[in-house]
């Protein structure tokens, strides 16, 4: 097999060409909103923090793996023929899995930070220097593109004989498993078994940070100060929920309850969706985001 066909999120001809300016306008407003990000936190000294360097990073990923997803996707709307290649194939699935593992690593790497701003605020530049914060972004990185290399060297080596028609808008390991002829019993296990580390993982990483972080809020005297300490979170809670729930929904349930059409609403959501929502999120409920913004802004205005 030379070449896989994406039906993409619905056959219905009277959808294609509304799904299409519906999905450009939400990818246009990802591509500014990260970039704003990336941009505005590189640009302004006030934000040269580790909390806003996780930030820039974390828009970087959410870019990149709306990227990967989202222009062929868009093609697909107006095109007759839908077909990816084997190799753009299995580019596309390493590279979505590459940056949707360090994304779940970051947002843990993202909340271990907030528990040192709250909790220990005082070691806080101590214990969260440029060398540590280098690591602790690099890490996810270096582990997410060797988790993707081996997934995607494996569902890449299984046959598919059977079709090449992928029930899907990009190429994703279970609609790809779904195709196969080979034996993917081992597959589903690894699937099944890294998904439910790297979330757990991450999962109770912020879970414990946030036990620490509300029992310290708790602790504060004045309700001012404890709304102050809140506010600084709220973003990230918002956005862990938002993405680990998605995840969690997607990737796992047991395989017997798995319905692709189900998980493609789920795939928009985290593939499309929330790398837009993650930008307006941090900027309106941020009040050093919005300021600096303000700034950027202003300055531009005078010019």
């Amino acid at each position: 097999m030379t070449e896989f066909i994406l039906m993409g999120i619905t056959n219905q001809p009277e959808l294609q060409v509304p799904l299409f300016v519906l999905f450009l306008m939400i990818y246009i407003v990802t591509l500014v909103g990260n970039l704003g990000m990336i941009v505005l936190i590189k640009t302004e000294p006030r934000l040269h923090t580790p909390m806003y360097f996780f930030l820039s990073h974390l828009a970087f990923v959410d870019l990149c793996y709306s990227s990967t997803i989202t222009p062929k996707m868009l093609v697909n709307f107006l095109a007759e023929n839908r077909t990816i290649s084997f190799n753009a194939c299995a580019a596309q699935l390493g590279c979505f899995l590459t940056f949707m593992i360090t994304e779940c690593f970051l947002l843990a790497v993202m909340a271990y930070d907030r528990y040192v701003a709250i909790c220990n605020p005082l070691l806080y530049k101590a214990v969260m220097s440029q060398k540590v914060c280098f690591q602790l972004v690099a890490g996810p990185y270096i582990y997410s593109f060797c988790v993707s290399l081996f997934h995607t060297i494996i569902t890449f080596r299984l046959s598919f004989c059977d079709s090449n028609m992928i029930n899907h808008f990009y190429c994703d390991d279970l609609p790809l498993l779904a195709l196969s002829c080979s034996n993917i019993h081992t597959k589903q296990i690894l699937i099944f078994a890294f998904a439910g580390f790297d979330m757990i993982t991450s999962v109770l990483i912020v879970l414990i940070s946030y036990l620490y972080i509300f029992s310290t809020i708790l602790r504060i005297n004045t309700v001012e100060q404890r709304y102050k300490a809140f506010s600084t979170c709220a973003s990230h809670l918002i956005a862990v929920t938002l993405f680990y729930g998605t995840l969690i929904f997607m990737y796992l349930q047991p395989s017997s309850s798995h319905s692709l059409d189900t998980d493609k609403v789920a795939s928009v959501f985290y593939t499309v969706v929330i790398p837009m929502l993650n930008p307006m999120i941090y900027t309106l409920r941020n009040r050093e985001v919005k300021a600096a913004l303000k700034k950027v802004i202003s300055k531009r205005l005078e010019i």
